[in-house]
């Protein structure tokens, strides 16, 4: 089967709790309050957004590789508090392969333990598998950071090791990341009915 992804299509998803829209250069200001005055939403980040032009950098970085066909990135809004609450994206898209990888997904502080991200993961994961067509979806997350570790498991990734001292920290030292993943058919025969359950 084909690899459907279309860099420059504007692929929108959504439910009734949620909305993920492309990730545009205009949306730095619908996120600057986060950059501004959460600055622990960057301690486990591999690249931080902290302060106005922290921000401005890290929208343009991942818009320079959307054009690239490298990443595909959405801003998150909650449609029961009415707010925009974070953003997400696909990076590391591989067509060849059929694999991409889903992270740097981060929310505020407002937003998270809500369900949101749930709806969210489900979303994404059905857009990958289903219209995608991709045959393994993976994450990884610093191996420190136990919360974000288990929300993937909770959604039913799979563990499948550690990366030792992989990554430059840009406060100084180095990071190990935790791999997880998703593959199509467990998608199919358990973890979308799984994560249904959990909306």
């Amino acid at each position: 089967m084909p690899f459907n992804f279309d860099k420059n299509a504007n692929y929108i998803l959504e439910d009734e709790r949620v909305l993920l829209r492309p990730l545009t250069a205009e949306d730095v200001v619908l996120l600057l309050p986060f950059a501004m005055n959460e600055p622990d939403i960057w301690i486990y980040s591999a690249i931080s957004a902290k302060g106005q032009q922290g921000m401005k950098e890290y929208v343009n970085t991942t818009l320079i590789a959307k054009s690239q066909g490298k990443e595909y990135p959405f801003i998150v809004y909650d449609k029961k508090k009415g707010k925009y609450a974070g953003s997400t994206r696909f990076y590391d898209i591989q067509p060849a392969n059929q694999t991409l990888q889903l992270g740097y997904t981060w929310y505020g502080e407002k937003f998270r333990g809500t369900g949101l991200n749930k709806h969210c993961k489900f979303l994404l994961l059905q857009f990958a598998f289903e219209t995608l067509e991709a045959e393994r979806v993976e994450f990884r997350a610093d191996a420190r950071n136990e919360k974000s570790i288990a929300a993937m498991k909770s959604i039913g990734c799979t563990v499948e090791g550690i990366l030792r001292s992989n990554m430059t920290l840009q406060g100084g030292g180095r990071r190990s990341s935790i791999i997880l993943s998703i593959l199509k058919d467990e998608w199919i025969n358990s973890v979308k009915e799984h994560l249904k359950l959990k909306l």
